[in-house]
This record gives structure tokens, sequence and C-alpha cells, in this order.
């Protein structure tokens, strides 16, 4: 028996592997591939789906997951500490975007009720593409990503009344969206319910479930809770984004956030590929291509509002022209739920067909060069410092009065108050070694300054901000941002500005180091190789070497200034040996090597010694025989050395 979800199912995979095979041949974001696989699947292409709508259910799940995931790192004293993004921000850029669109729609000819239906479904960004686009390029803890975030959740949760008032601009009497005290009630009992969850309900009930050490049991726990809140939200005429958000928000609370978050991370990444495939199925290329001038017009003026307009919100948060412009740029397209608000209009009659057809391709557009932009942004960002802005815009207008308390030298300057950030400053308070603290997020500034801390509001990447801190005659500075971007532009600025101190700075990748030496880093602590010390002396442990061996072989990692892991992917072996003289060689196989699949045997042709180990991802395999088969990626620990 035939089951056309499955058949639908088999076809997006296999079209998708084929457009993102071509796409990464020439270097084009994955996203574009989803679109151009919907594209050529749909109706409107090849004709290949027959049941658009069950892969348009399979896209909702897609959102799910990325919300509940993304509410998963996402925790409540996160959320506390960018509530004035979310409250002021969102409803700054909803507010002017709607303003704007609505006065622009009426001077062309637009009643009232269509001017404004067309601000809202202008005014959202979307949550799905910008928020896998930031975790992809590590950037959701930066300032210009908290932001996004911040008016992002305001507009999922705007999104939902938005759709409530839709019928009343139709000129259709809804009740629910005229009965103010209901939504105020369902509002306080959904914050009442997520509190009460997140404090004792849930970390209960998973703390019960993990005594069974049950894989099953707990990921269908976690299921069961993404999808029972998202069910109870969407029930009471609320979104399922915004619930899953609250599902994910409630487990982040919890001692199994990050084992939760492992287990739900692929269900993400299949989903959300069905999600980006359904849109490009709503695309007609036939109705574009006759009005592609107007389409193009009509987005690039989309683009130029929206990233002024959300720009001017970021600078009306106090933040400096640089996040201004990024933030700007990272939420310039329309978003997906405007696509559930357009069709619920063209359902009521507010907007005809051919609307929504040139809406679909202007937001198709939008979204399809959003990766573009996200990739210039910085260049065109770092371009701020050259224009003759007054200072209160360039560098950030914080409006609380920070006088300088002391004017420092030989000092220490930490930027970034995070929790690297927190424990530097308490480290060198303790060693009374004179410091000072830059940050760029003002809730923060205020929090620690009424404690006393010794911190300034500023963008870090500004010379002006850096000179307030006396960078000249400061004797070390560390870098502890969770903001590539800035942190690559800080060092450019610093050591202009003083080319004799000493940079430390922190950083997640690999990927990231190479830069980071060139532009001035004198030492890079990376979280990544950190990791890979910690497993590799726990695997020495267990094989009862002492610690002082241990401690040996770390030594000599960081004395090398981490040269061990930098050649483990030039593909090449490093030796440490240990104070018995033995010797422990690590050799990593590299993506696309010869060795890859083969057993241990034909590993060790050139070796003297034995494999000690195998490490694969965070998997340590003791002591595998000779018929293991290793894969790329894996690290190899042996005893022993080279044959001559």
């Amino acid at each position: 028996m035939e089951i056309p979800l499955l058949k639908n199912v088999v076809i997006i995979i296999g079209l998708a592997v084929l457009v993102l095979l071509i796409f990464r041949k020439i270097r084009i974001p994955a996203i574009l591939a989803f679109f151009v696989t919907g594209l050529l699947a749909g109706p409107h292409g090849l004709g290949l789906i027959s049941s658009p709508d069950e892969v348009s259910l399979l896209a909702d799940l897609g959102v799910i997951f990325l919300l509940f995931t993304i509410g998963i790192e996402f925790s409540l004293e996160k959320f506390s500490q960018i509530k004035r993004y979310v409250v002021i921000g969102g409803s700054l850029q909803l507010t002017l975007t709607l303003a704007a669109v609505y006065l622009i729609c009426l001077s062309l000819g637009f009643n009232s009720s269509e001017s404004i239906f067309i601000g809202f479904l202008v005014s959202f960004s979307s949550t799905a593409i910008v928020l896998r686009l930031l975790q992809e390029k590590d950037q959701m803890d930066s300032i210009h990503g908290q932001i996004s975030l911040g008016i992002l959740i305001f507009q999922d949760i705007a999104v939902v009344l938005v759709i409530l008032f839709t019928p009343v601009l139709a000129g259709i009497n809804n009740v629910t969206a005229t009965n103010w005290p209901l939504l105020i009630a369902m509002g306080a009992g959904l914050i009442l319910f997520t509190f009460i969850s997140a404090k004792w309900i849930v970390p209960e009930l998973l703390h019960y479930v993990a005594r069974f050490k049950s894989r099953e049991l707990f990921l269908l726990t976690i299921i069961l809770i993404c999808f029972g809140i998202t069910w109870i939200t969407s029930s009471i005429g609320l979104s399922t984004a915004l619930g899953a958000f609250l599902a994910g928000l409630i487990i982040s609370n919890t001692d199994y956030s990050h084992q939760a978050l492992g287990n739900v991370l692929p269900f993400q990444d299949i989903f959300m590929s069905f999600f980006f495939v359904s849109i490009g199925m709503l695309l007609n290329p036939s109705f574009m291509a006759e009005n592609l001038l107007l389409i193009i017009a009509i987005t690039l003026a989309v683009l130029i509002l929206k990233s002024l307009i959300t720009g001017i919100t970021a600078g009306l948060l106090g933040l400096s022209f640089r996040v201004m412009i990024l933030v700007g740029l990272i939420l310039s397209q329309i978003g997906e739920f405007s696509f559930i608000l357009a069709a619920t209009g063209l359902q009521l009659g507010i907007v005809n067909q051919n609307f929504f057809q040139i809406f679909l391709a202007v937001s198709l557009i939008t979204m399809s060069v959003t990766p573009f932009i996200m990739a210039i942004a910085p260049l065109i960002s770092n371009f701020s410092d050259k224009l003759p802005l007054p200072p209160r815009i360039k560098h950030g207008f914080y409006p609380f009065k920070t006088p300088p308390e002391e004017v420092l030298s030989d000092h220490l300057v930490i930027v970034g108050f995070g929790i690297n950030g927190k424990n530097m400053a308490k480290a060198a308070s303790k060693a009374q070694i004179p410091y000072v603290v830059v940050e760029i997020n003002p809730e923060i500034v205020r929090n620690e300054k009424v404690h006393g801390e010794s911190i300034y509001f500023g963008d870090a990447a500004h010379g002006t901000v850096l000179k307030n801190v006396n960078i000249r005659e400061a004797r070390i500075m560390v870098v502890a941002i969770s903001d590539p971007i800035g942190t690559l532009k800080i060092l450019d600025v610093a050591k202009k500005l003083n080319p004799n101190i000493y940079i430390i700075v922190r950083t997640r990748y690999i990927r990231d180091m190479e830069n980071l030496y060139q532009m001035g880093a004198d030492e890079i602590i990376p979280e990544e190789f950190e990791t890979s010390i910690e497993i590799f002396s726990r695997v020495l442990d267990q094989y009862d070497l002492s610690k002082e061996q241990i401690d040996d072989f770390i030594t000599e990692i960081r004395s090398d200034g981490y040269q061990m892991f930098r050649t483990l992917s030039q593909d090449e072996s490093v030796t440490c040996t240990l104070n018995n003289g033995a010797n422990t060689e690590v050799f990593s196989i590299p993506v696309g090597s010869d060795m890859d699949g083969e057993v241990l045997t034909k590993f060790m042709e050139n070796y003297n010694g034995e494999v000690l180990a195998v490490v694969r991802n965070s998997k340590t395999f003791k002591d595998p025989d000779i018929n293991f088969k290793i894969l790329e990626d894996d690290m190899v620990i042996m005893a022993g050395e080279k044959r001559e």
C-alpha cells in the first residue's frame, strides 16, 4: 500500500540532497537550497509533490522544534537580562514600522484597514531564518544577537494579538479580539503556568524520569512536554511558536537542559528543512516573471525601510551605530508568520490573490537574501567609525550618568561581563589588580554599578570607548564576549591605540584562532581545545598514569600555544613524552582521509606500539581490538612511536 506522505518525504529529501550538493560546490547558503527544492518539487515547478498540505504539517513541526531549542538554550535569567529589548525594543520596532508603512500605503491609495494590515505584514521578521543563521555564526550571545532575539520574541507574541485583531479590520465582529479582560487573564495565566512549571513541576518530573536511566523514556518525556505545552497554547488561541518557546524555557531551568537539547537537535534540523521547502512550494515563478520590476522595487523598499527603522530602534535603546547597522540588516526581511497573517487576510477579503502572490514573492526574496546580507553586515558596520556622526550616535547613548571614578594605569581592561568576565573581575579583585570592565548591555551595567563594580557602558569596538578607560596605559586586555565579529574589531582598535598591550581572547572554536592571531591577539583560550584537553586527561587517567604525568601532558600542550590541537586538523600526529619516557601520540583522522573506514591494523602498519583509545565526538573507546574501524574526525591515542 502506497503512503503519499512517505513518497513526498522521499522526493523532497532526494531532491534536497542533490540541490545541496550543487549549492555546496558553489558555496551558496543551505537555506536557499531548500527554497529551490520546494520551488522545483511544488505545484508551480515540476509538480512532484501531490499533497503540499502534508509537507506543511512537517514544516510546522520544524518551527515548533526550532523555538523549543531556542527556549532551552535561553534561560529565565537571560530573559530578565534582555527584557528591555523585548518590551521596549520590540514595541518600538513594531510601532514605528507599522506607522511608516501605514502612511506610505495611504499615500498609494489603500484604505485605512488595508494600510494597517499591510503594515503588520511588513513589521514581522523571520524568527526561523534569523535564529538559525545566528546559531550557525555563533552570534546568539552577541549584543546584536540578543537585541534581535528580544525583538523577535516580542513579534511572536504580538502576531497572536494581530491575528485575533484581523477580523476587526475586515469588518467582522470578533468577540475574542475585543474582549481585553479575557486576553489579559489568558496572558497572566500563561505567565503563572510557566513560572510554576519551571520552578517545581518539570524539574521534579525530569528528575524522577532520569532515575530510570532510560534514554527512550527521557526522550519521550521531553517531546511530551514540548508538544503538550504547544498544544495548550494553541488550544487557547495563542501561536504554536510561542508555546514551543515557553516549553523550552521551562526545561532550561532544570539540570537536564543540555541532555534535552542534544536529543531534540536532530529533529530540529530535519523538520526545519521541510519548513524552508514548504515556503518554496508557494511561489509561482510565472507570476513573478510577469511582475518582476514591481516585485524588485517593493523588495528593495522593504529591505531599506526595515533596516532603517530597526536600526533606529537599536539606537533608541542606547546602542552604538555599529550595532544599529547589524541589527537593522539582520531583521530586514519579512517573516514566516506574515505568511499565516497574509493567508488570513486573503480569506477575510482584506487583500486579493494578486496582492498575496506579490507579497509572497517579496517575502521569499527578502528571506533568500538574508544569508548574504548577514555575511556583508560586518563589513558595512565597520565603516561606522569613518562617518562624521555625533559621538552619542556613533558610540551609543546611555541615559545614566557614568562619570569616571579614577584614572587607571598599568591596569587590566575586561571586555564583556558574562560568566568569564565576572570570574576574571573576581580574580583581579582578590589579587588586588586594578581593572575596569567595558560592557555593551545597559541592563548589566546598571545592575552592576549598584553593586559598586568598576564597569562602564560602551561598545569596545570604538576607539573613543577604549580611550575613556585609558587603554593606552593598560597592561592587559581580556576580551570575553560571545561575538566573533565584535572581537575582531576590538582587537584591531585596541592594537592601534596601544601596540604594546597584551591581549588575551576567549573564543569557542578552532576556526576563529588564525584570524584572531592575525588581528593581534597575544594569547587565545579556545573552549573547544580546553574540552579536548579535559577529555584526553581523563582518558589517560583511566590508564593509571600518575597525576604528574597527566599534568606534564597538559602543560606541554598549553606551553606550545595549543599547537598540538591546531596541527591535528592538518593530518599531523603529535607526540608528548611523559616522565616515564613513554611516548603518547595523538593522531587525527581528517575529513576525506584514506583511513576513513579502515581497521586499526591498517592504521598501525606504520607504528610500533599499541592504541590506547579512540575518541569519537564525546565518546571514548578504550582498548579497541585490531578490527575496530576508524572514521574521519576520530582521534587515535596511542603509546609508542612511528617506525623509521
